[in-house]
């Protein structure tokens, strides 16, 4: 296959080419082939099962499938990240870049061969119907997964708008499988959402990392400076959580957003081109103010990125749970039949020089999965002026408390960061 000197125009780094849009990479230039000696006994020994299978197969196979299926072969034996995408999921690919495309919703990569759920993405089929990350689709419908490619098992999920598919899970905890049915849709991530949590305190809520995801964040912070007194936020929270990564410029874009100065990401590789950094540039568009990051087990590669860099500046306290530890970035090769190789180049460091590969992220504050929940309003508490013979106030008369009216969220670890921030706030005072 001649592949075209040719990559896509931005960095892509996520957990794994699924239903969404997952890895990338930097710009890649061919080797010099003089410097190497083709294998002649290894590509002998292709061309006579080459010529074994076509003469003797049950059925006849055209050159055209057996040669694609050997590259298939090839980058599916080097890591779960590398993979063939014919005309069809290239432009999936492409369309992923832009926020919209269509399919179930959900980030996955390959596992022992099966499909595993990276995470489902937020509002969407699968993510309604709940899918959950580390699920390990076992069958799609009643397709065995094993044995498939991670490309063909993303061509089923894909398909017609309002055709519904069944996922037979395994889910740690649950004795048997589970089946799920999901109704596919147009897929439409929504990048950064916004709100107040409380006056002056903020919530940013970024899904993937997109092509705008930079701008949408200086957006969304700019409207909810609006909504604060003196156009001053006193805390943020940055919700990483089930975000499968995306684009490296864009991960960059969002740390700088918090950074006055230095490195925020490095790649390296065997070839130089492969090796990239990206530095921040001044100004901090909070000003200082304090930000909780929250991580669990979906938030991998860019998502990874932000969270190593705002961590090893000690611009924002990560909490949560351990991230998924991608720390890899593909190069997308278009070659001359429209479809392209996306190929692992280069690993990602975190300015202090830190591999997440298979690592993750540590949280600063490591959070249980736990639900929130609000007692009953008939539950009665004792207090002190309950007691019999209790003393009384030397101020004068008893007075009731005064009642804050405070919606209570059953989001654990969006309170946790929430408590986090004030009590920055009250330390600094």
């Amino acid at each position: 296959m001649n592949f075209l000197r040719k990559t896509l125009p931005v960095l892509l780094v996520g957990a794994a080419l699924g239903v969404m849009l997952s890895v990338g990479g930097t710009v890649l230039a061919e080797k010099d082939r003089a410097s190497s000696s083709l294998p002649l006994e290894d590509l002998k020994a292709f061309s006579e099962v080459f010529g074994q299978i076509k003469a003797s197969y049950v059925e006849e196979v055209s050159d055209h499938d057996l040669l694609e299926n050997a590259i298939k072969g090839m980058l599916s034996g080097l890591d779960p990240h590398s993979t063939y995408l014919d005309k069809k999921a290239f432009k999936d690919l492409r369309e992923g870049t832009r926020g919209e495309f269509g399919g179930l919703g959900i980030e996955v990569g390959m596992e022992d061969g099966f499909v595993k759920v990276i995470t489902p993405i937020d509002d969407t089929p699968a993510f309604k119907a709940g899918v959950e990350a580390g699920d390990v689709v076992i069958r799609l419908d009643e397709k065995p997964v094993k044995g498939m490619t991670l490309s063909d098992a993303v061509k089923i999920m894909r398909g017609k708008p309002g055709t519904d598919i069944v996922l037979t899970i395994i889910r740690d905890g649950e004795p048997k499988p589970l089946k799920i049915s999901i109704t596919r849709d147009v897929i439409k991530v929504v990048s950064v959402k916004h709100r107040m949590l409380e006056p002056g305190y903020g919530y940013v809520r970024i899904a993937s990392f997109q092509t705008r995801t930079g701008a949408n964040l200086n957006e969304a912070l700019s409207q909810l400076k609006k909504e604060s007194e003196n156009n001053e936020l006193k805390g943020l929270v940055l919700d990483l959580r089930n975000n499968p990564g995306g684009l490296l410029n864009a991960s960059a874009a969002v740390s700088d957003a918090f950074l006055n100065s230095g490195l925020i990401v490095y790649t390296e590789g065997r070839i130089e081109q492969s090796k990239i950094s990206f530095k921040a540039t001044p100004g901090d568009v909070l000003q200082g103010a304090p930000i909780v990051v929250l991580i669990n087990g979906g938030s991998a590669s860019a998502s990874e990125i932000v969270a190593g860099a705002l961590q090893d500046h000690r611009r924002a306290v990560i909490m949560g749970q351990q991230s998924f530890g991608k720390g890899s970035v593909q190069t997308i090769l278009e070659n001359n039949k429209g479809g392209a190789i996306k190929l692992t180049t280069a690993r990602y460091f975190t300015p202090s020089g830190r591999s997440i590969q298979a690592e993750g992220i540590t949280p600063d504050v490591v959070l249980s999965k736990v639900k929130l929940e609000k007692l009953d309003d008939d539950f009665i508490s004792i207090k002190e002026k309950d007691l019999t013979k209790h003393l009384e106030n030397p101020d004068g008369e008893e007075k009731e408390a005064k009642k804050v009216d405070r919606p209570i969220s059953d989001d654990y670890p969006l309170n946790e960061a929430l408590n986090l921030l004030k009590g920055i706030n009250i330390l600094k005072k």
